[in-house]
């Protein structure tokens, strides 16, 4: 599994069942909350709170940390910029927020079928018609966002094992060449789909 990619885990936890709206909302006040958690008692508090939601959605520890494991090496150099221009409290607190802010996300997209947090993303923007928002247009942009996230990470996938298999591992031309004319043909066939269907503009 990889971050924000709609790596659903089915289940029938009190999170699982909570509509993608009200995640979503949820989601917005918990993000705001972190901002203002600047202590790590406060910090901590906020760790044990969203450690819970993860045990009472029940998706499992191999599932939170495939959405977090990303993140590792982001970790180590936040903090080594932190102490460099704070103490260890601030530096530890910083990046407890920034963890904590995604593995929230990530809980939404475990436990909510990309499908419906389209949907109800397509709802919450329904006011915003007035100012010439298309809310169907937003949707279909997010929709295609977090499955290119996807895309890419597997053609990244199998560049590296092709690139192993051919004992260049530590090749960097190897893997970013081909990463790159990966996502260029797949750019150039989502344009032609998109065209195809009317939606180039």
């Amino acid at each position: 599994m990889t971050l924000l990619t709609g790596a659903y885990v089915p289940g029938a936890s009190p999170v699982h069942r909570a509509s993608a709206g009200l995640k979503l909302a949820l989601l917005a006040v918990g993000c705001t909350a972190l901002v203002f958690a600047r202590t790590p008692v406060a910090v901590g508090v906020a760790a044990v709170a969203v450690t819970a939601l993860y045990v009472l959605a029940g998706v499992g520890w191999r599932a939170a940390w495939g959405q977090l494991r990303p993140l590792r090496w982001l970790v180590v150099v936040l903090i080594v910029i932190q102490l460099i221009i704070a103490d260890l409290p601030t530096a530890v607190t910083l990046t407890a927020r920034l963890v904590l802010a995604v593995a929230l996300a990530a809980l939404v997209t475990l436990t909510t079928r990309t499908t419906d947090l389209m949907a109800a993303l397509e709802r919450g923007l329904q006011p915003f018609r007035r100012f010439g928002v298309d809310p169907a247009r937003v949707s279909l942009l997010m929709s295609l966002a977090l499955r290119s996230v996807a895309v890419v990470a597997g053609i990244a996938g199998r560049i590296r094992e092709a690139r192993w298999a051919r004992g260049r591992e530590r090749s960097v031309r190897a893997f970013a060449v081909p990463l790159v004319v990966g996502v260029l043909r797949h750019a150039d066939a989502m344009g032609e789909a998109l065209q195809a269907r009317g939606l180039d503009d």
